[in-house]
């Protein structure tokens, strides 16, 4: 964490079950290689099996795009990860196939501007913004599951509150859940992300996960 960042916004995990960290900022910052969008701390899960797989290995994961649905985490609950205010909710994005073959990838991340272009509905997808006080700050759920967003402006929500399901829309290889605080209300260029850490089962302080760590809160 940068010595400069202040004291982090300290979060429940947004889940159930098992989950491998991916892209932590106890890795490095800015964890996703970008300041913008104020991503600069966020930190995605992607649920996992018992041997820490995300889905099952066949010959398309090593060729070609993959079907969301066999994920391990694909329609699991997503819950607030704090008591606040719903702010700003996006629902109707497609759940589209995950690549996670290098030969898939590739030109799937070529279009990623023009998935920046659209703003958070190309980047983030199916999401929820919880406000956790008037000013702020901002929690970013990201990725959900098309359909299943269960919340609207406006309404209060309390921590371990179930808002969707986990999904693969927006800018995401396989399905997983993204989260991010910002000091905006507004998921675009001129967000700032702030620091963020979890109730952690097992450890009296809050914390970061480690790149690849298996979380089962």
């Amino acid at each position: 964490m940068d010595a400069d960042a202040g004291l982090p916004v300290v979060l429940e995990y947004p889940f159930r079950g098992r989950w491998q960290a991916r892209n932590s900022p106890a890795r490095r910052i800015p964890s996703h290689g970008t300041h913008l969008f104020g991503v600069t701390y966020a930190i995605d899960f992607v649920g996992v099996d018992e041997h820490g797989r995300s889905g099952p290995i066949t010959w398309r994961t090593a060729f070609t795009t993959e079907p969301p649905e066999q994920f391990v985490g694909f329609a699991r609950p997503i819950l607030a990860p704090a008591t606040g205010t719903v702010l700003a909710t996006h629902d109707g994005e497609p759940d589209h196939a995950a690549r996670r073959s290098p030969l898939a990838a590739l030109p799937y991340l070529l279009t990623q501007a023009e998935r920046a272009r659209r703003g958070a509905a190309g980047l983030a997808g199916n999401h929820v913004i919880i406000a956790l006080s008037p000013s702020g700050p901002y929690v970013l759920l990201a990725h959900l599951r098309r359909g299943t967003v269960g919340v609207r402006p406006g309404d209060p929500v309390s921590a371990g509150q179930q808002v969707g399901e986990c999904g693969n829309s927006g800018n995401s290889t396989e399905p997983h859940v993204h989260v991010q605080v910002i000091d905006t209300p507004r998921f675009d260029e001129t967000a700032h992300g702030v620091p963020l850490a979890f109730h952690h089962p097992g450890h009296p302080d809050a914390r970061v996960p480690a790149e690849s760590e298996i979380i089962t809160p």
